[in-house]
């Protein structure tokens, strides 16, 4: 636990929620165990889009599309979003979503791994969010570098692996070791990367947001 769970609970119980379509799409992950954003990363999402108004974002993580859903309904009319997921079941749940929401002429939705399909793409991305395989996360920096410019935000989700970030290699356990170096490399690199400016925020599961300044 990052933040104390009774400080957790009144934030977000002074939450305003989100439209009826999004508030049955997260009861429905939440009861079928898919992994969407918490609350407060919600509440932090949709402030970040009312303040910076970005028109072309990068979703690496679409799950069954609720945070992409989320952009859209937040975010400025003329937003277009491209998401990637590469996990088969998921993909036709998501894609139904987009329709049901009617917001398919905004989501471009890209099957398969991020690590290759990010080699791929072109042109710039105002904001980027990463919420994927955060074992990747340090493997794919390069690309979405490549896919920022002079003032792209980048925000990575999921980045304290619930308190273990700070714990001794030795007391982590084992399955989540790789996770836990690549991790570590990861909020180093974003830190110390002269082209980046970086906040690593306890919001969540901890959240990083770097601007780019070249």
């Amino acid at each position: 636990m990052i933040v104390d769970e009774r400080m957790r609970t009144y934030i977000n119980s002074l939450d305003m929620g989100n439209t009826p379509f999004l508030e049955e799409l997260e009861q429905t992950a939440l009861r079928d165990r898919v992994p969407i954003i918490r609350r407060e990363m919600q509440s932090f999402i949709k402030m970040f889009l009312a303040l910076n108004q970005p028109k072309r974002i990068l979703e690496v993580g679409t799950a069954v599309g609720f945070s992409t859903l989320l952009m859209c309904e937040y975010g400025p009319e003329d937003l277009q979003i491209v998401t990637i997921e590469n996990y088969e079941k998921r993909i036709p749940i998501a894609i139904e979503n987009f329709r049901k929401a009617e917001r398919e002429s905004q989501i471009t939705l890209l099957e398969g791994d991020a690590g290759e399909i990010l080699k791929g793409l072109n042109g710039f991305f105002d904001m980027i969010f990463m919420d994927a395989a955060k074992g990747q996360y340090i493997n794919w920096l390069p690309d979405v570098k490549r896919l920022m410019k002079k003032g792209s935000v980048l925000i990575s989700d999921n980045v304290l692996q619930e308190g273990d970030i700070i714990e001794s290699h030795y007391l982590v356990e084992r399955r989540n070791r790789t996770i836990y170096k690549r991790m570590r490399e990861y909020l180093y690199q974003l830190k110390h990367d002269p082209a980046l400016v970086t906040s690593i925020l306890p919001l969540g599961d901890g959240v990083t947001v770097s601007v780019k300044q070249e």
